[in-house]
This record gives C-alpha cells, structure tokens and sequence, in this order.
C-alpha cells in the first residue's frame, strides 16, 4: 500500500458519490494535489453510496434541488452510468391528485420536459402489474431513471488520478482535524498526519463526527430509511438488464416499487422515524454487511407489506416470491431537509459535502468544486449553505426532532407555508405574552415566534368585507385568514405595529469598518453618519447573495440589519471580509436586541406623542436614523419602510422592548393602531411597492439591471461583483422583473383560485417562455394587493415580453388563468410617486 504523503492542497474525506465527485471536479477546475482518503475499501467503502435504490426523479418543488438534480443526471449520462426507465407517482386520493397537478407546474417552472397526468388504465398500461382499481391515476415522467452510483463514483475518481491531480487511499481512519487560529491545518489519521490548505468533509452520516474533531458543527442525523427485495418474480423472469419497467412511488402511502433485475424492490418512508448518531455506526470490521446497512426490523414493515400487496398483488401475493434482501439503510437527514454545503463557519477552509443523496451527488460536487475554486457555483445554493443554521439549530434537540417530524413528509404533501410543530418557542421577542393576548397566530423563523396575523383583528374582516379577497379553495386557504389582508387595508387607513425580532444584527467596527461594509455592498457606503442605506450584496458573477440594510452609527460603526432566515449567511460573508489585522471586527448583536415597526398614515401622531424629539420630515428625513427617546427609553430609530408607508422601524436592548410596546400601544388607542403580522410585512405590503424578496427574486441566477435595481450613478470604490456588474449595466438585460395582475381567477369549477408562488408562466397559447439564457419564466412571488384589490404576481420575462399590458397565461394545480403585465421594472403599483412613505 502507498505510504499518505506529508502535505496536500486539499484532502477529501470520503470516497462515496460525493467525494469522489468533489476530486474530480477540483481536478476538472485545475487543482492538483489532492489526496481522497475513507476508512473503507473502493471501491464500496460502506455509507450510503452502496446501498442506495440508485434511481432519480428530477422534479422537484425546489428550484436549487431541481437543477443540481438535473446537473447530476447531465454527468451520470456523460459517464453512460444513466439508464433511462420512466417514472409514475400514483395517487390513491383527491388531495394526492392536486399534488401532481402542482409538481407537474413544478417541472414547467424548473424545465423538466415530458411529464402529464396519466388516468389509472394508462397507468396500468405502463406498469402491467398494478392494481389499477386502488388509484385514481398517476403522474408519469419520461425521464425518470436508475444510476450506477458505485461505477460512476469510480469513474470520476479514476480520471481525478489520469490528470495527474489526485491520490487516492482507502481502508484510513481520521483521527483528528487540526486548526491553529480559526483555519485548518491538517488532519491526523491513523497512519499518519497529512497538512491540508483545504479539506473536504464528504462523509455521510459520519460528516457531524468529523466536524467535531475541528470545532465545527454539520447539523445532520443518520436515519433509516427501510427497503426490501423480492423475487424471483415470475413477470421479470425474461429480463435482460437491471430494470426494463418504469419506477412507481405509491405516494400516498409514502412507498416506492421498482423492478431490480428478477426481482422487486420496496422501500418506504412511512415507517416509524429510526434515528441515530455516528458513534452507533459500526466499522467495517465489525458490521454484518456494511456499516451502514443495519439490521431490518420487519415489525416497522408490516404495514407497508399490506400497502405494497394492495398495489402490486400479482408480485406480493405470490408465494413463490420470496424475500432476498433488507436492511435498514442509513441516509443522512437534515433539521429543515436540505443539503449541508459550504465552508464552515467556525473553520476556514474546511468544508462541507453532507446529507447530500445520490440524485444530487455529482451536480452538488460540481457546484461545492465551483464555489471553492471560483468564489461561486452556477447553480444558487443558498438554500443548502451551511452558515444557514443559527446556534440553535445546531442543538442536538433541534435536529432529532425536527428530522422526527420531517421524516414521513419525504413523500409527503407539505404547504409551502407549512409550520413546523416541534421544537417550538425557542425563541420568543419581549413582546410574546402581548402578543398572545391578541390571539397571534404565530409562524417561526430562524427560533423565533412571530405573529403571522392577530385573530383580535377578526371583526376587521367584516369591515371590509369582500375587498379582504376571501378564498374558497381549501389549499390556498391553509397556512393563510383574510385577516392578514384587513390588517393590511387597516393600517393603509390608520397604523400598525409590527414585532420585527426576527431580524440579524451585527455591527462592524474599527478604523477598517468602512472598507469593509464598501467591499460588500453594491451601494456606497461613505455616507454621512446616521443615513440608512438599502443595498444588494453580489456574488463574483454579479448576482445576488442577499440585500439587506447597514445604518452608519459613527465613522467606524456600521450596524447591518437582515432577515432572520438568511442572517448568519449574511453574517458569515461579511466576517470573511474582515482583515486579518484586527483593524475590523464583527459582532452579533441579533439575540440582544429587538425591533419594532410602526407604519401608516398616523405613524407620526403616534410617535411624536411619546418622544420630544422632532419627527417631521423636515427633521427626520426618509433613510435616516437617530437615537430618540421614547417614554424614557433609550431607541434608535430609522426611518424606512417596506410595506410603503410612512413609519420607522425602533431598535432596543431586549430588555427595553415591553417598555417600547407599551408606549407605542398606549399612543396608538387613539390613533388607530392595530397589531399587525408577518403576513401583510412580508407579502401584502411588499408586493404593492414590487419590493424584491432574497431567495424568491433576488439570486445569483439574476443580474441587478434584470431585477431593476441598478442605480444611476456607480460608486468608485470596489465591491465583489462590480467587474460583472460593469459588464451588466452595459448590455441589453436579457430578463426583466415584471409585477403582472391575475385577470380571472374563475376555475373550471367556478371557485376563484389564488396562485402562491412558483407557476410557470405561459405564453396564449400555453407554451413555456424561455429565456436567451434558457431560464423559464415563473410566478416568483404571489399575493394579494389588497389596496388594489388585485392578486400579484412577480416574474422575470424576456426583454422583448416585458412590455406593459402584454397577457400571458399563468397554470396552477394544472389549469390556466390569465393574467398581464402591470409594471415592468420597480415602479410600485401602489403609491407610484412614494407620497404615503415621504409624507
């Protein structure tokens, strides 16, 4: 055996799927001197790559899943490791049936071409061996296929080693990953010590034990996911290849069924959630099969034998097919489902390539090679960075019973709204027990609880009675009340209160905390102390990494207010902006202090009411900010807004905030003011100002002039992005982000529908628009505009579509509607001219 040499550029922990794929890639990108290392042998080593059912559905509800699944079946093609078979998700129930309707616009939005809604005998002509009379039919995807994940994996680890860029060691144990000042150094294993400028973690359901050894945190746990194999089965007697029928999901009952040569295959996620840690993984030595193929417990089965006869009868039923195989396999769940990707916070240079399936593994390990070599990946990872997770995410707690809840949801229907029931009120703003008083009905974000609307406010949908846009539908209906948009009409007639606690919270200090917020920020940042500056933060390739507002305090303070969602991502990227002399340091101020808004035409009148300060415009321009007090307490108040009206939003130390309320409540009585929730903050409010949203609008997939947030003039002083920005301003946008209005909303059935986010847009005559640089256009947020009393939509479309007044067609729960282009660009649809927010 070759002896492990003394120094590496990079070491890859892990040689499944995904590690071999990040040795390939970084050697694809030109890095050389990698060395692979697992503690098994190749080409099984024996996590999850081994083990796994090897096929891949492509569509998913999620745009990042979507396209690193459709990159990994670009590469599995490329290597001829792909067998194409078709795929149908069968459904036993209505409600199932409207979810095939939803992934299928899904598949439009992302381009996943071919896939259409088959009755039960179409089904059954496919698959002959169903029971065709249990299911109400079927969605069927052309392009549904089986991998070679272990064949492939060796594939890509042997053309690492033909460029001369990789070495590969297998049957080594790391022991201990060394990091002097905050970066990584080495990692010590059990026949040697190799120093590492980089290193991987690309191990599984291992990935939490080996981020340990240095101080980092990869939130996952190994969970068991159960599958069996019967046969010989008399119908598969003839086969030639591993599987010649089409892959079935009996969704409804959270089970798969695929032909695996003579015999067939059953795996469920319905069984009871199984979870476990690293140290219950056992080695290679001592496991019966692989360390990561435990036991099967058939007790947990039973049922799912019942469902697996009551759809395939002719195969289950028959005695003469027997079991061959079981386990139950381990694969890696996240807390909020998504892949672990990136550098690690707590750990230069060290990062990770976890909870990451074989649908995804190559195109995830081409993306994570990009992002490490090039300062970006072409496919927007946001949703799988690991700098995502707060503190409590991380918890032990959080991860078990998150992934306990999650688990059965795999096949699962899931809302887009949908709350999680565990691990709940880790979090609660000072104003909680108010605010619970009120009948809010609290949605979480980032631990905290925030109110989402405030059954107190009930009567106010009488009030307005139909402008409150009522919904018929049940599934539009869920996760939303008309009260959000009387809360919304109310405070356009009066004020509102909103808890705003969620939000991130770091300042930048020092004689270098002006180079460094100019360094991140689209905007310029030498502005004059106490101005507020709305700003885009750009990738290398000038999309977005987020927006976000920084307050200059003082010459060298700098305060950056986020989302809570996004907030320790954010945090992490300007951290990584820091010198390394000290002259600038980060602090995290999120859990200290808290935020209310208060906004609406008699903002002002409640607020002077409790201060002695001067709150006109004359004295407190818009994006501005200045401590006042309110009442005795000490607050720093800036004038912004995001729901379009006049207001300011009020930052205190946690422990001032009840004192804040109560003040600002106690004004309001005679006022007007109601409290008002997340969903007029978030959606209403916004989409009436066409403000954009992180993640729905802004990514890196989109340029600033597509978005149309491009300024005037343009800074001198550097920032990431601004070569490519240079570059944008200069051509002809190729997309525009346009706000269109929902025409009628009249179904089939006569119920108006109401589209939540992500249909595709279509053109007349119900064709996909498509892009010159092939992105399709789709619904990127949607809500009402109750002021308007229209349903908004937000969508890029090409350049030579974006034109006022040009109709289209939007497709939801598989009809259509139509729809047209209200504003093309950022002019608001409300209040156009800004006179509420500048009054």
């Amino acid at each position: 055996m070759s002896k492990l040499p003394a120094k590496a550029k990079c070491v890859v922990i892990g040689a499944g799927i995904v590690g071999n794929g990040m040795v390939y890639h970084l050697a694809k990108l030109g890095w050389k001197d990698i060395v692979q290392i697992d503690k098994g042998p190749l080409p099984n080593p024996g996590g999850s790559t081994g083990h796994a059912s090897n096929f891949i559905f492509p569509v998913d509800h999620s745009k990042e899943m979507t396209a690193i699944t459709a990159e990994s079946m670009r590469q599995y093609k490329e290597f001829g490791t792909f067998t194409e078979t078709g795929g149908i998700e069968v459904a036993r129930t209505e409600e199932r049936m409207q979810e095939l309707a939803r992934r299928i616009t899904s598949a439009k939005s992302w381009g996943i071409e071919g896939g259409r809604i088959l009755t039960p005998a179409e089904v059954k002509e496919l698959v002959p061996y169903i029971d065709e009379s249990i299911i109400l039919g079927g969605y069927y995807q052309p392009t549904v296929g089986v991998v070679d994940s272990l064949r492939t994996g060796t594939i890509m680890r042997e053309k690492a080693q033909e460029m001369g860029a990789a070495q590969s060691f297998a049957n080594v144990e790391v022991q201990d990953i060394k990091v002097e000042n905050g970066v990584v150094k080495a990692v010590v294993t059990d026949q040697g010590t190799i120093e590492a400028e980089y290193v991987v973690i690309a191990t599984g359901c291992w990935s939490p034990k080996l981020a340990a050894m240095a101080g980092a945190h990869i939130p996952l746990t190994p969970a068991v996911h159960q599958m069996k194999d019967i046969g010989p089965v008399p119908f598969f007697k003839d086969t030639k290849g591993d599987i010649e029928w089409p892959i079935v999901r009996d969704m409804d009952v959270f089970m798969y069924e695929r032909q695996h040569g003579t015999g067939l295959e059953i795996g469920s996620y319905a069984h009871r959630p199984i979870l476990y840690t690293p140290d219950d993984i056992p080695s290679n030595a001592t496991a019966a099969l692989s360390p990561t193929e435990f036991a099967f417990t058939q007790a947990d089965f039973d049922i799912q034998d019942e469902h697996a006869y009551e759809l395939m009868p002719s195969i289950v039923g028959d005695e003469s097919v027997r079991e061959k195989y079981a386990c139950n396999g381990i694969l890696s769940y996240t807390p909020d489902g998504m892949p672990i990707l990136g550098e690690t916070p707590e750990v230069k240079n060290l990062w990770s390539v976890a909870a990451v399936w074989i649908k995804e593994g190559p195109g995830t390990a081409k993306s994570v090679a990009e992002w490490m070599v090039l300062g970006d990946s072409h496919i927007d990872l946001h949703a799988s960075n690991i700098a995502r997770f707060h503190e409590h995410h991380k918890e032990e707690k959080h991860i078990k019973s998150r992934v306990a809840e999650s688990f059965n949801k795999t096949y699962g229907i899931v809302h887009p709204l949908e709350q999680y029931e565990s691990n709940r009120k880790v979090r609660l703003s000072p104003y909680y027990e108010r605010e619970a008083a009120l009948g809010a009905v609290f949605y979480e974000t980032a631990g905290w609880e925030r109110p989402f609307w405030y059954e107190s406010n009930k009567d106010l949908v009488a009030k307005f009675g139909d402008k409150v846009m009522p919904r018929a539908a049940e599934w539009e209906s869920r996760w939303w009340s008309p009260i959000i948009n009387a809360e919304h009409l109310q405070m356009r007639e009066t004020a509102g209160i909103v808890d705003l606690t969620a939000f991130a919270y770091f300042d930048i200090t020092g004689p270098s905390a002006l180079a460094v917020v100019q360094k991140a920020a689209l905007r310029q940042m030498d502005v004059a102390i106490g101005r507020v500056v709305y700003t885009p933060v750009l990738g290398p390739n000038g999309g977005f990494k987020s927006d976000l507002t920084i307050m200059r305090l003082d010459t060298d303070h700098f305060r950056v207010v986020t989302g809570g969602a996004h907030g320790m991502a954010d945090k992490k990227w300007f951290a990584d902006l820091l010198p390394a002399d000290g002259s600038a340091k980060i602090k995290d101020i999120t859990s200290d202090y808290t935020t209310l808004g208060v906004w609406g035409p008699n903002a002002r009148k409640i607020v002077q009411e409790v201060t002695s300060e001067d709150m006109s415009h004359e004295s407190f321009k818009f994006s501005t900010c200045r401590e006042i007090d309110i009442k005795g307490v000490k607050v720093l108040a800036s004038r912004i807004s995001y729901v379009g009206d006049l207001g300011w939003e009020f930052y205190v130390p946690m422990a001032d905030g009840p004192a804040l309320w109560d003040a600002l409540w106690e004004a309001g009585k005679n006022h007007g003011l109601i409290p008002v929730g997340i969903g007029v903050y978030g959606t209403t409010g916004r989409l009436e100002k066409c403000y954009r949203a992180y993640g729905p609008e802004l990514e890196t997939e989109y340029t600033v002039v597509e978005a149309g947030m491009q300024s005037p003039k343009l800074k001198e002083a550097d920032f990431i992005g601004k070569e490519a920005h240079v570059k944008h301003r200069a051509e002809k946008p190729v997309a525009m982000l346009c706000t269109l209005f929902v025409d009628d909303h009249t179904s089939s059935t006569g119920v108006k529908r109401y589209m939540m986010g992500n249909e595709p847009i279509l053109t007349l005559d119900k064709k996909p628009i498509t892009d010159a640089h092939g992105r399709r256009s789709y619904v990127t947020s949607a809500g009402s505009a109750p002021s308007l009393g229209k349903h908004i939509l937000m969508s890029y479309l090409p350049t030579e579509l974006a034109v006022a007044g040009n109709k289209f067609l939007v497709e939801y729960l598989g009809e259509h509607y139509p729809c047209s282009v209200a504003e093309v660009g950022p002019t608001s649809v409300f209040d156009p001219s800004n006179e509420r927010i500048l009054a």
